[in-house]
């Protein structure tokens, strides 16, 4: 289960779910470069971690049954500078978001991904990445830019019920009848509508509406 020297890259665990340990263990164990130099499963226990060092990678938890996994990403940063943090987490609300990266994680992934995906991540951060769920990214662009990804306060009432009747399935020309208005109005809303949601098509202007509530 732990490194045994080398030169592969070790990776150390902060996660109270022993299925989610096995898991992350699995994963990183079936990985020719990477290894687990130390497991722990409350913050106390992660705080010893953190204080004996000797990874390169922090996987740590947010929600801890006796501490917050915040207050490890900072120790952990301050003392072991060279290490990169990556939250693994279910916590995905602005809060915790903001709070992690402000403490200096560089990678917020969120549980349930793919093994491989797991993995992938960590390698990208040994790179210098910063890997990121995209639903993670999107709330980030908020925090900077709330004017601007809040399509919900952007979309007219007009433009979310052409977007309403383009999900229900019908053609441009079918909206157009529905609504009363001509074809080239609705091509006009959809182009407001897709520039306002940053997408490129209907079907990720559905999806980004249905994720922030304006269609039903």
């Amino acid at each position: 289960m732990y490194c045994r020297g080398g030169t592969i890259s070790s990776i150390a665990i902060i996660e109270d779910d022993p299925a989610m340990v096995s898991w992350l263990s699995a994963a990183i164990e079936g990985a020719e470069d990477l290894c687990i130099s130390a497991v722990a499963t409350t913050a106390r226990d992660g705080a010893a971690l953190i204080d004996k060092g000797g990874y390169d990678v922090l996987l740590c938890d947010l929600g801890l049954p006796d501490g917050s996994g915040i207050d490890l990403i900072r120790q952990s940063v301050r003392q072991h500078p060279d290490a990169d943090v990556m939250v693994v987490t279910l916590f995905d609300d602005q809060r915790n978001v903001v709070n992690a990266i402000r403490a200096g994680a560089r990678g917020y992934l969120l549980k349930g991904m793919e093994a491989d995906a797991c993995t992938g991540s960590i390698r990208e951060m040994l790179r210098g990445g910063s890997p990121i769920n995209p639903r993670i990214a999107r709330m980030l662009l908020q925090q900077i830019r709330p004017d601007a990804i809040d399509g919900d306060a952007q979309l007219t009432e007009r433009e979310r019920d052409v977007l309403n009747v383009l999900a229900r399935g019908f053609s441009k020309a079918e909206c157009a009848g529905l609504l009363g208005i001509s074809v080239n109005t609705v091509g006009t809303y959809v182009k407001r509508i897709y520039s306002k949601l940053e997408v490129n098509s209907r079907t990720a202007a559905i999806y980004e509406a249905s994720a922030q509530g304006m269609i039903d």
